[in-house]
């Protein structure tokens, strides 16, 4: 699934170049670029996380593996990319799922934090292209199709072009996907990442939360889900309004270990290659380390 959702971002970025739908789009999206000193071509890319995140990181592959972007670009517009990505999911899991699950008040203090949190991180990226991009320049003809000025491709002949150019890009990140996942899978069957949430009792013991919180942080360390699951019975009695979502949002904060691990690490190594794909890692866990420790802090202070 996560190969067809790459092939996919990278076959929209081949088909919208060929079809000259990058300018179009670009100039809709030109708000969220030109104050980070971006291509207006990112904004294509970036917009497309609202649909689905895994395509919208196929398009910023193919735009730094084209050359219009440098490394220094394309992590900037990740972690532009976090609340866009965040959108997607309001409609796939947090309205119909964890909203229902937590009810309609804690459901929302809940989420109204995780939007606050990847708010936060996009505008930092927004800040950091402000600063760091400054006096870039950027050469957009490496986005346009290779072909003479005085020919035109028929629709056929563009379909063809922008698959080829597809499968290319696929046979250097599925056969990485593939081998980092493999190695993924065999390293959770011999390590115990459960145990790194023993960390979670004094945690819970030097914000003042009720004992039943360990085992809710354990629970959803391992699934965020199973974790409102459980925690649901005990509102209004046990925690209040608050201290739930501080325990949920303690829960995320340990799990990002875990997440990085089985998640973060085969995709993004997948996506971008050991090298930068660990940059990219180590800007988005510690970003949203940052956020959801501050976003505790409000909840404790507030």
């Amino acid at each position: 699934m996560i190969t067809l959702a790459i092939g996919v971002g990278v076959a929209l970025a081949n088909l919208a170049v060929e079809y000259g739908l990058v300018t179009a789009i670009a100039r809709v999206s030109r708000y969220l670029t030109e104050p980070a000193n971006l291509p207006d071509e990112v904004g294509t890319a970036v917009l497309t996380n609202t649909v689905s995140v895994t395509a919208g990181y196929g398009m910023l592959a193919e735009f730094r593996e084209s050359g219009l972007l440098d490394d220094r670009a394309t992590l900037i517009a990740v972690v532009i990319n976090t609340f866009f990505g965040f959108v997607q999911h309001i409609f796939t899991y947090y309205g119909p799922v964890l909203i229902p699950i937590l009810g309609l008040q804690v459901g929302l203090m809940y989420v109204g934090a995780r939007a606050g949190i990847s708010l936060a991180i996009t505008l930092v990226g927004l800040l950091a292209g402000a600063f760091l991009l400054r006096g870039y320049t950027y050469d957009s003809s490496a986005l346009e199709p290779d072909v003479p000025d005085d020919e035109r491709r028929t629709r056929r002949e563009k379909f063809q072009y922008a698959g080829q150019k597809t499968v290319t890009r696929l046979r250097s990140i599925v056969p990485r996907l593939a081998i980092i996942y493999s190695l993924v899978f065999v390293a959770l069957e011999y390590v115990d990442l459960e145990g790194l949430t023993a960390v979670a009792e004094p945690i819970t013991t030097l914000v003042g939360l009720p004992g039943a919180a360990v085992p809710i942080i354990l629970v959803a360390t391992v699934d965020p889900t199973s974790g409102a699951i459980a925690i649901a019975p005990f509102l209004g009695d046990v925690f209040t309004p608050e201290q739930a979502v501080i325990t949920l949002l303690i829960g995320s904060l340990i799990s990002l270990t875990v997440g990085t691990v089985k998640r973060s690490i085969p995709f993004q190594y997948g996506i971008w290659g050991a090298e930068f794909g660990t940059k990219v890692i180590v800007v988005n866990t510690g970003l949203k380390a940052v956020f959801i420790s501050v976003a505790i802090v409000v909840f404790l202070l507030f």
